[in-house]
């Protein structure tokens, strides 16, 4: 006799039934400060050709025999200070944990059990892998998957999609997906970022002569191949300015965070903030809207060693704007983006 086969899906079903789902997405978090957590983590992120695009044969021996015999320590102390004891897991865990919770409350709200939310990460867990399979098994037959980055750049949004995508290809039965495109100019989103700037200016006893907006930086090799994210950090930033009605001295953008021998995008926060306390600018406030958390960029870069920069070069009071985390504005910014990605798929 013939093999039966049991249906996976009734063949009458109409295929706009199903959950759909709202996938966030963020960069990763090691597992623990350890060793082995440490060096799992970068070994993946480091990685990743979206990241360091050397060839492997030049870049695999230096990353695996010489970088991660040393930075898993350093990077491992760096998140001990900021490490969430209590819950055991990194701060930016803990603040997309909170964004996801909030989302999914709001989307709930609108949308009742038709939507599901969760989140990811693109290195470390939970697996974008993961979360896509839990996704398919809950019924979601629409997947909406949203990177958590303002500004596009090869090496965030598309990396994050890449991982998406792969997710995909291992199904047998893939989803309907789409895809949030970046959302620097969304004028929810800059509203949420000026708030941010107009609620820590209120509390200090005397305004800071100028807002530094640091974004996290990149090879200046990138822009030139092609990369928009240099155009939206600058458009982010021009459009932050007019929403809070500023001149040209009191705001201005720059790039942290380079690696490497290379060239990165200009300039660079650590040296323009000494630049500008060697200027006569003494007091001044810093904000990170690349980063739709704080994580150890921001709460050991800017707060500990860019500060230290700053100060070393005669500046004498610096305010760290935190990032948008889980402020109401900014999850208000967030559900009106993924709205206006739904429109076709919810009733």
């Amino acid at each position: 006799m013939p093999d039966t086969i049991t249906p996976n899906a009734d063949p009458n079903a109409d295929p706009n039934t199903g959950k759909i789902g709202i996938l966030l997405a963020n960069l990763g978090t090691p597992d623990g400060y350890g060793y082995w957590p440490m060096r799992r983590y970068l070994s993946e992120f480091l990685s990743d050709k979206r990241v360091i695009d050397y060839s492997a044969w030049k870049w695999q021996p230096l990353l695996q025999l010489v970088i991660l015999s040393k930075r898993p320590f350093t990077s491992g102390a760096d998140y001990k200070s900021i490490w969430n004891v209590a819950d055991d897991e990194s701060p930016l865990m803990t603040i997309t944990k909170a964004q996801t919770a909030r989302i999914a409350a709001t989307m709930q709200a609108a949308h009742g059990d038709q939507v599901m939310v969760d989140f990811c990460m693109r290195y470390g867990n939970p697996s974008t892998e993961s979360r896509v399979r839990r996704m398919i098994a809950a019924g979601c037959r629409k997947i909406l998957f949203f990177p958590l980055y303002p500004q596009y750049a090869g090496a965030t949004t598309a990396t994050a999609n890449d991982a998406f995508f792969r997710a995909l290809g291992a199904e047998k039965w893939q989803p309907s997906a789409r895809t949030v495109d970046a959302y620097h100019t969304h004028p929810a989103y800059i509203d949420a970022l000026a708030q941010s700037v107009e609620r820590t200016y209120a509390g200090l006893d005397s305004r800071p002569d100028i807002l530094v907006c640091s974004y996290h930086g990149m090879p200046k090799r990138y822009v030139t191949e092609g990369d928009p994210y240099y155009d939206h950090c600058q458009a982010t930033t021009r459009l932050l300015q007019a929403r809070l009605g500023w001149g040209d001295d009191e705001i201005t953008a720059t790039f942290q965070s380079q690696f490497g021998p290379e060239e990165w995008l200009q300039p660079y926060t650590v040296e323009e903030v000494a630049r500008l306390a060697q200027s006569g600018k003494k007091n001044i406030a810093i904000c990170s809207p690349a980063f739709s958390a704080d994580c150890i960029e921001t709460l050991v870069e800017i707060k500990d060693e860019i500060k230290e920069s700053f100060e070393e070069a005669g500046g004498q009071s610096f305010t760290y704007v935190p990032c948008l985390n889980d402020d109401a504005a900014h999850i208000s910014a967030l559900c009106e983006v993924i709205e206006q990605n739904l429109r076709g798929w919810t009733g």
